[in-house]
């Protein structure tokens, strides 16, 4: 009895030291590049204000579908109304000058009709003096008087039609400044309803009734309903090997059990110097059926793909290059690999056993 139980004592030790095997098998290999995952709403922007005042009302609430130029929110500022109502009020005096029943150029119109009379009649009366004089008839003083009386009513018929013309014109330019005065204090006046830039949802609103609001902070978040991005962080040292159009496998914490496919549409080409990452966008071939902005996950870029690959796991593999045989230790070249398996382009085949590395 002793000596069977020694038996078996050696044998378990002698199988407890055998040296792991393997075989190389083909299959599929695909080679991929890590990202980590966040879903963004597309075409999601913030809504600010282009003036200061305090927040009257939100005219929306979270969640509400808008469409483009749907008004989000509401601010009052009680210097914009004053500045729109003094506009409004210079802008009817302008007017009221230069088109109204007590013009400015009524008033000229009326000394013009006058001093046109004054002209025909002192014109009538120098004609009939000069004819007399030419017949030796009357004083050299009389037509002297009478020419001087015509000389001075053309003059002064010719002032007041300058004058009538060049006021004419400073009062058009006037009710044009007032009129782009009155304009520009109604954009204004507009500029303090936010409205909504595309149709979408709004996914937040930053500011309460009451509150200040400035040009410095977002009043809202909109972005679209139905189209979805996502947002991958690549590590600076595989950047390079991304393109447009590659395949990502994209899994989601709220989607736990599936795996979805995407493609690579955008590569931003500013590295972040916080996270040394790139960041990639992708949209789903297949959109999950709800998704809510900042979503995250973990996405696989696929790289490569090679359907009758001779594959070894990746611990097999000794010094980057070489492979342990009955043999001993044997070169072997690389081609694709992933976080657990390794191409063998060259230096084995699939009878050849491996042994792994202790």
């Amino acid at each position: 009895m002793k000596i069977v139980f020694l038996l078996s004592t050696l044998l378990c030790i002698s199988c407890g030291s055998k040296q792991e095997r393997t075989l190389p098998i083909v299959k599929k290999l695909t080679e991929s590049v890590y990202a980590s995952v966040t879903i963004q709403p597309d075409s999601l922007y913030e809504a600010y204000a282009i003036v200061n005042g305090i927040l009257e009302r939100n005219l929306v609430e979270e969640g509400a579908l808008v469409h483009k130029n749907t008004p989000l929110a509401h601010i009052t500022n009680s210097s914009s109304a004053l500045n729109a109502e003094n506009a409004r009020l210079s802008l009817q005096l302008t007017a009221s000058n230069y088109q109204g029943n007590s013009t400015v150029l009524k008033e000229l119109q009326e000394d013009i009709e006058t001093a046109r009379l004054t002209f025909t009649n002192d014109s009538i009366n120098y004609k009939r003096q000069e004819n007399l004089w030419r017949q030796h008839i009357g004083s050299k003083i009389a037509y002297e008087t009478r020419k001087l009386a015509y000389q001075r009513s053309k003059n002064q018929l010719n002032v007041l039609g300058n004058k009538f013309n060049r006021t004419r014109k400073e009062l058009q330019t006037q009710v044009k400044q007032a009129q782009n005065t009155y304009k520009n204090s109604q954009i204004t006046t507009g500029e303090y309803t936010i409205t909504s830039k595309i149709n979408g949802k709004v996914y937040a609103l930053y500011k309460n009734r009451g509150e200040i609001v400035t040009t410095m902070e977002a009043l809202a978040l909109v972005g679209s309903t139905s189209n979805f991005v996502i947002e991958l962080l690549v590590d600076e040292v595989d950047i390079v090997k991304i393109e447009k159009g590659q395949k990502a496998l994209v899994s989601l914490d709220a989607y736990a059990d599936r795996v979805f496919e995407a493609v690579v549409t955008k590569i931003y080409p500013q590295k972040d110097s916080r996270s040394q990452t790139f960041k990639v966008e992708a949209l789903f071939i297949k959109t999950p059926e709800k998704l809510y902005p900042g979503l995250s996950g973990e996405g696989n870029i696929v790289i490569y793909e090679k359907s009758d690959a001779l594959i070894v796991p990746k611990e097999y593999i000794v010094n980057g290059n070489s492979v342990v045989t009955d043999d001993g230790l044997t070169t072997v070249e690389i081609g694709l690999q992933n976080l657990n398996e390794v191409e063998i382009t060259k230096g084995i085949t699939t009878t050849t056993e491996l042994l792994k590395p202790e």
